[in-house]
């Protein structure tokens, strides 16, 4: 019954007249870019970090990646009313072999777009401007170029309609990737003990640490979620 709810829910707002839809979808992008940057620069305070002021130019930027992720979920929306994406409304336990797949299976595509990137001309043009934060902070999470941006959107809504994903295990999986954008740029390893044995973290994850070295060294580390592909493909590097 309340999967039928959500499904009915998911049709009414797909048949609503495009402005009115494209403000919800801006209303939704805009709780997903508010919540993530203030809890991390919360956290970061929790940790005695020093403050960062957000320069009016990285709200400008961040808002634009906002922008461009309402136009990537309106073009996902449009493929699921054509029925080029599929999506399944009853619960089942597939929906966390869902979760597993999509967060491995973005990992590597985002593994493979990023490290492109890094090593081609696109790295001068779009991605150095990510890179401008050495020590990265909530808001670089936002900070792309839209090209960038788009490209990771075509990513995820390739995936979507390449194959037939619960409708649970892809907002958890949208949950955990907001989960490690905010781990990601914090900045600093909060899972640091100060023991000779240094820090408590998962071997297998995108801590912090993990990807603070990328920021430092960028020719290792180019994982999101997971250091699998990285220690597969040796690029990677302790992190910081």
């Amino acid at each position: 019954m309340f999967a039928g709810k959500m499904e009915d829910l998911f049709q009414s707002l797909v048949a609503l007249p495009f402005p009115l839809l494209f403000l919800v979808i801006i209303a939704e992008n805009l709780v997903v870019f508010l919540i993530p940057v203030a809890l991390g620069y919360r956290i970061r305070r929790a940790y005695g970090m020093e403050p960062h002021r957000v320069s009016r130019q990285e709200w400008q930027l961040a808002l634009l990646t906002v922008l461009i992720n309402s136009l990537i979920t309106y073009a996902g929306a449009w493929a699921w009313k054509h029925q080029l994406i599929h999506i399944t409304f009853g619960w089942s336990w597939r929906s966390f072999a869902d979760v597993l797949i999509l967060l491995l299976a973005m990992d590597l595509l985002m593994y493979i777009f990023h490290y492109a990137i890094h090593h081609t001309v696109l790295y001068r043009y779009i991605h150095g401007m990510h890179h401008e934060a050495v020590d990265p902070t909530p808001i670089d999470l936002f900070i792309l170029h839209p090209i960038e941006t788009i490209g990771f959107g075509m990513l995820w809504l390739v995936l979507l309609v390449a194959g037939d994903f619960n409708i649970w295990g892809i907002i958890v999986y949208l949950a955990l990737n907001i989960v490690f954008g905010i781990v990601g740029h914090l900045g600093f390893e909060p899972l640091r003990v100060d023991t000779s044995t240094g820090r408590i973290a998962a071997k297998w994850l995108g801590t912090s640490a993990f990807h603070h070295r990328h920021h430092q060294d960028i020719t290792a580390n180019f994982g999101f979620y997971t250091s699998i592909w990285d220690r597969v493909f040796g690029t990677y590097k302790e992190g910081l």
